[in-house]
């Protein structure tokens, strides 16, 4: 008589139980325990990062697959941290795509279905603010860099006297743009008339702001600042503002602007015979890439600069200086180095110190860990003391210009005044 298919089903289990049971299993189990470290059954320790990878912003993500890469190869061995274990490390890097819609999509992903333990983020508002927003929203712990901080911070409704629990934040602020931005102008002869250029996103908008922007710090400053409005970004026609600096006898144009949008008001400006004698542009000239793209009309623009293989700066995770990092990157990659490599590797370099010192991997730890941070990175010192905000600490920052040398450019800095340790590197030369 044959067997019922459960009949059969439960014969097959007995018999697969007797094999692992017998002479099978007491080789196999043996063999597999020898392979595998004690230290490795901990559970790993998941790092969710959000930057850049594609679209107008997609410079700022440039580095990142060197930077982890090198990331990766410290924590091979894992990370031990407060409670004495070493724990496995796993980097979960996602492209915001340089909209905050998807930045706050994939932050999402990384808290919810990934189950990330730190959450770190980079590159303009686009991408900080919705990242923070998710992970402040999920009890998340969370690193950001490369945004302003009043743009990260304003521009999530943050109230000065509360601040945020589970989002904090390294980089210099608009204060500091001014700090640097003015000696390059005072020591220029102009007739301290300005355009200004400011787009209609959270940068723009921070920036050109009339209490907490450029414009009461410039008229402080004896400049007289035209702003004709907000402009949409991925502008194709500047006409109507460069018809108003002309009228108004601008010799200085600031602003912030994507790489794109500058390039667009750059050639009109030269179209439409409107030559100042300064132009100081934040975020679009970080990449030698954009202004070797405008050919010899590159040369003598100015911008902040965050950092660079001249900063006097070490890594407290790799032992480089900022000119063995530069050197490394571009041995790597064959390209040019960029502006926001320190912070990528900074950022890293906070992430893991925060996680040494953790004492659990839980959220309120890494938090607590957060809080207590004190570290000496590539781009100086973070560390959380309530100064400007609870949320905020501030790193240095200088100014300078791209200069042709040939057919390179260089980035130079030129003035120094706010950071004195920073070293300058050369001397203004007007545009016309």
């Amino acid at each position: 008589m044959n067997d019922d298919p459960e009949t059969i089903r439960a014969k097959m289990a007995i018999n697969r139980r007797a094999v692992v049971a017998g002479g099978l299993g007491a080789l196999a189990a043996p063999a597999i325990l020898r392979v595998i470290p004690a230290n490795a059954q901990s559970k790993a320790i998941k790092i969710g990062f959000v930057s850049p990878k594609t679209g107008p912003l997609a410079g700022f993500g440039e580095a990142d697959a060197f930077i982890i890469a090198q990331v990766n190869k410290i924590l091979k061995p894992g990370l031990k941290i407060g409670d004495g274990k070493t724990y496995p490390v796993e980097i979960i890097p996602k492209d915001s795509q340089s909209t905050g819609t998807r930045a706050s999509e994939v932050a999402s992903e990384l808290i919810l279905h990934d189950k990330v333990d730190l959450i770190l983020a980079q590159a303009a508002p686009d991408t900080t603010n919705p990242v923070a927003d998710q992970a402040e929203v999920n009890e998340t712990p969370c690193v950001t860099t490369n945004c302003p901080w009043q743009p990260y911070f304003f521009g999530r409704n943050g109230d000065p006297k509360k601040g945020f629990t589970w989002t904090y934040h390294f980089f210099w602020g608009l204060e500091d743009v001014i700090a640097a931005y003015l000696p390059i102008w005072d020591g220029a002869p102009t007739n301290k008339v300005m355009g200004g250029l400011f787009p209609n996103d959270a940068d723009g908008n921070a920036w050109g702001d009339p209490q907490r922007g450029l414009p009461p710090a410039l008229i402080k400053a004896g400049y007289k600042l035209l702003d004709p409005g907000r402009y949409q970004v991925m502008n194709n026609d500047f006409t109507s503002q460069i018809t108003q600096f002309k009228q108004a006898g601008a010799q200085i144009v600031v602003g912030n602007m994507i790489p794109p949008d500058f390039a667009t008001f750059w050639s009109q400006a030269a179209q439409q015979d409107f030559h100042p004698k300064i132009v100081t542009i934040g975020k679009a000239l970080l990449f030698p890439s954009v202004v070797e793209s405008l050919g010899a009309r590159g040369n003598g623009l100015t911008t902040e600069i965050w950092w660079t293989p001249t900063f006097p700066f070490k890594s407290g995770l790799t032992g480089q200086s900022a000119r063995q990092l530069t050197d490394a990157y571009v041995a790597a990659t064959q390209r040019p180095w960029t502006q926001p490599i320190g912070y990528q590797h900074a950022l890293f370099e906070v992430a893991i110190d925060i996680l040494k010192r953790t004492k659990a991997v839980d959220p309120k730890s890494i938090l607590d860990s957060i809080i207590a941070t004190n570290y000496n990175s590539m781009v100086g010192k973070v560390q959380w003391t309530g100064k400007p905000l609870k949320n905020i600490t501030k790193t240095p920052l200088v100014a300078g210009q791209w200069q042709r040398k040939g057919k390179e450019f260089n980035l130079v800095i030129t003035e120094n005044k706010s950071a004195p340790e920073i070293p300058v590197g050369g001397t203004l030369q007007l545009l016309s």
